[in-house]
């Protein structure tokens, strides 16, 4: 159903030490399915706050690749912390399926129980509700918002080319992890 060059961007952000409020860069991989990068994207979102969905949904709406992107990618739900992308209102923002890819099964009730420190408790609680159920596909779990479950394992299956995470998210973590020093070479 989708082409094998379909554009798509996956994201990861650059690690960083505990700092409640610095800034931490969180970098947009673009290629063509699971062979070509073509772009690179980056914006910087506030470590612990509440700002990843806002600035990504920006930083989608005005890139010059928007007319070719097709998807998005990310790596979890959370990126700086505990700055939490509501994967529904980027979705309906961008008019772009959202895909979020984890290697491990997510401790949803741990998670939860993590983000009672924050003020905005419920907030935070209802965009991890709002992400939906998790879904398992060969060896990484994920979740989806504009895209039906079955299309989304079609393209994981279309952009992992190099080992179990899609290329997108792989390049964009080599890339972030690079950015804070060295990268590792496995997301």
């Amino acid at each position: 159903m989708f082409k094998r060059e379909i554009r798509v961007v996956g994201f990861d952000d650059v690690a960083s030490p505990r700092a409640p409020g610095r800034k931490v860069l969180l970098v947009g991989i673009i290629t063509r399915g699971g062979s070509y990068v073509d772009g690179v994207l980056s914006t910087q979102i506030t470590y612990d706050g509440l700002d990843a969905t806002r600035k990504l949904i920006e930083l989608l709406n005005h890139t010059r690749h928007k007319p070719q992107l097709r998807v998005v990618m990310t790596s979890g739900i959370s990126f700086a912390g505990f700055n939490l992308v509501d994967i529904k209102t980027l979705s309906r923002e961008t008019s772009l399926p959202v895909i979020v890819v984890v290697r491990k099964r997510p401790n949803v009730r741990e998670f939860v129980e993590a983000l009672k420190r924050f003020q905005d408790f419920d907030e935070r609680r209802a965009i991890v509700e709002r992400a939906g159920r998790i879904y398992r596909h060969k060896k990484v779990y994920f979740q989806c918002a504009g895209i039906s479950p079955r299309e989304a394992r079609e393209l994981l299956d279309i952009c992992t080319t190099h080992g179990n995470i899609p290329e997108p998210i792989r390049v964009a973590h080599l890339v972030a992890s690079g950015l804070s020093g060295e990268s590792k070479g496995r997301p």
